[in-house]
């Protein structure tokens, strides 16, 4: 949502670039945070009550943006409590995927983090309604929108059946003392993190650097943000066929050429959206590939994992706007952003390979795949 309203609100508070990567930063660093309380709460009072929790108070903090925001600082705070919203992985993925058995987990994560086109639904619809009722408006209309998920996880979910006990906080950080916990949650800091903070940044990049319109530059960046979500269900798909490794030692060479061709296609409107397609589609695989390895890595802790990879991993996503701005505002240009983000990727891909010669001698087949039943 901040993403999307950025041109309008960078133009009401006049914002420099680094001033408009905090302002897209906070609310991911926040998501990220609360991830883990949320995968807490959940373990007690059950996925599916912590996600209605989760929503109401997602509501309130779009209300809040609608009746309270009149400065950069409340601007700010907004951005602190929508963070909410980006805790939802923290029980998404294993409301989604505690009923499928291991050799359709990659699928079924895949199709749970398909949600993620609301990102392209964000920017593609926002910027129109905000040009014809103002942009604080579409907090408002967004709050009514949150009705709707709301009534289908009240009658349409329901509570997996894979978690019989509650995890202690001991249970909840242990993959955090192990090398495979940090590993993942250093490559979801390149897939998901990624994904969420370009997503978050394109409508102002493509605002600032080529001149187009504020509802042209949200169109624009649907277009990536749609690609990478509907992918996600085909790099789960690929991955249960192909292996996660394999999947992901593709998508992170993709994602590093992809992005230092964006920096130097800085000048070419057409070039850039069909380069931020690429590095997106690999993006959106990469989180699907991820996750089809969690569950095959701890089969006993799925949740749990899952959570603490993500509050970490996540984290990754919010240092992109800052980056981007920082970039343009001591250099003038947005290329040493593009091109810090490809080699962050091309280090994470050494790692991966490195890393793939204990996890296929231990808890994977030759690739990532999971291992056939005895």
């Amino acid at each position: 949502m901040n993403g999307a309203m950025a041109p309008f609100i960078s133009e009401q508070y006049h914002l420099s670039p680094a001033q408009k990567g905090v302002m897209l930063s906070i609310p991911i660093f926040a998501g990220a945070l609360m991830r883990f309380p949320l995968g807490v709460l959940a373990q007690y009072i059950g996925r599916k009550s912590a996600t209605l929790v989760e929503m109401g108070m997602i509501m309130v903090a779009l209300l809040f943006g609608y009746f309270f925001v009149s400065s950069y600082d409340s601007l700010l705070a907004m951005g602190v409590l929508l963070g909410i919203a980006g805790a939802s992985f923290g029980v998404a993925l294993s409301l989604g995927s505690g009923s499928f058995p291991a050799r359709y987990k990659g699928l079924a994560m895949g199709l749970v983090g398909a949600g993620n086109v609301g990102t392209a639904v964000s920017v593609l619809v926002a910027p129109a309604l905000a040009q014809r009722f103002g942009w604080q408006s579409v907090y408002g209309i967004a709050a009514g929108a949150m009705l709707l998920p709301m009534l289908a996880m009240i009658f349409m979910a329901k509570e997996p059946p894979d978690v019989d006990k509650h995890a202690t906080l001991k249970e909840h950080v242990a993959c955090l003392f192990e090398k495979d916990g940090w590993a993942f949650s250093i490559i979801y800091a390149i897939t998901f993190g990624g994904f969420i903070g370009l997503a978050t940044f394109l409508p102002s990049y493509y605002y600032d650097q080529f001149g187009v319109s504020k509802v042209q530059a949200g169109q624009l960046s649907m277009l990536a943000a749609f690609v990478g979500a509907a992918v996600r269900v085909f790099g789960g798909w690929l991955s249960d066929h192909w292996g996660g490794v394999n999947t992901l030692t593709g998508v992170l060479a993709v994602v590093a050429v992809s992005l230092l061709l964006c920096g130097l296609a800085g000048g070419s409107l057409v070039g850039t959206t069909l380069l931020l397609m690429l590095c997106f589609a690999a993006l959106g695989a990469g989180n699907g590939a991820l996750f089809q390895l969690v569950p095959l890595r701890w089969p006993l802790a799925t949740a749990v994992a899952g959570s603490m990879i993500g509050e970490i991993g996540a984290l990754g996503g919010g240092l992109v706007p800052n980056a981007m701005g920082m970039s343009k505002q001591l250099s003038g240009s947005y290329f040493w952003g593009f091109a810090g983000f490809a080699v962050c990727a091309l280090v994470v891909l050494v790692m991966l390979r490195w890393m793939q010669i204990r996890w296929t001698r231990t808890w994977a087949e030759k690739g990532g795949r999971a291992r056939a039943a005895a």
